[in-house]
């Protein structure tokens, strides 16, 4: 019995180490993939104070996602830099323009990475000829096509605008690459201290992060056993208090028997 209460004991000890250690712990979706850690947080697989909120990524087929709620689809995360605070994306779908289309940052801890540049998106009848307009392949189809355009420049006849966005200025040789990715970056200012100070990061009501270096959830991990053993010794010296009294009681009982015993013989001579 008090074998299986010290295990009990014992495990909920280690347990107890282990949610002040590991829950907020680096991890990754697989092998290569991101490392992820404060303020970003794995939805389902980590508790919500392991990050920031607006930081949760999710793992599938151990690939790397971040989701948008203004863009229709997940972004393939291909890397996470902690020291320049960033994060370069991938379409799944390869059209970073669908992206640049409907990604509202406004909602997001986001911004771009690189200096913004205003494109004009345009959809013609027809294919145009100058070389002052970039075509985007994914988003045309066999009846239109879209072009990119700098707003200074007039609109030919057969095409309407369809939206003027900011779009990063370092994409600007490339806007003919779908495939091109997309560089991210966040302001929290923090966090890298933390780290740096043993500590492991995560949300402690509004600001920082929880300072637990190792010494000190080995201390808590001392303190814990040692209750532990505290325990088990005042359970261990009740239950032998407790059967010596019932023995004392039984003692009791036997003698009074034999006392009322020896009365009854005495009356009968």
């Amino acid at each position: 019995m008090d074998a299986f209460l010290f295990l009990i004991l014992f495990s909920s000890t280690l347990l107890s180490i282990n949610a002040f250690e590991g829950t907020c712990t680096m991890m990754q979706c697989g092998d290569g993939a991101p490392k992820i850690q404060f303020p970003f947080q794995v939805k389902g697989l980590q508790l919500q104070h392991c990050g920031r909120p607006g930081f949760e990524l999710v793992c599938k087929d151990n690939i790397t996602f971040i989701p948008f709620p203004s863009y229709n689809g997940d972004l393939v995360v291909k890397s996470i830099s902690y020291h320049t605070k960033s994060l370069s994306l991938l379409d799944p779908k390869n059209c970073v323009h669908e992206v640049f289309l409907n990604l509202n940052l406004s909602l997001t801890p986001f911004h771009y990475y690189y200096a913004l540049k205003n494109y004009t998106y345009l959809n013609c009848s027809s294919r145009l000829i100058s070389s002052s307009f970039t075509e985007i392949p994914c988003l045309s189809g066999s009846k239109y096509h879209v072009y990119t355009v700098e707003p200074s420049l007039a609109i030919p006849n057969s095409c309407r605008p369809v939206k003027t966005v900011a779009i990063p200025f370092q994409y600007s040789p490339y806007l003919a690459d779908n495939s091109f990715g997309l560089g991210l970056s966040w302001d929290l200012p923090g966090s890298e201290d933390c780290e740096a100070n043993g500590g492991h990061c995560g949300l402690k009501d509004k600001t920082g992060c929880f300072n637990l270096s190792h010494d000190i959830v080995f201390s808590i991990g001392i303190f814990i056993f040692a209750m532990v053993v505290a325990t088990v010794t005042i359970i261990r010296i009740y239950h032998s208090k407790k059967i010596h009294c019932q023995d004392e009681e039984k003692y009791s009982t036997v003698v009074e028997k034999l006392e009322d015993y020896n009365q009854i013989l005495k009356r009968s001579k």
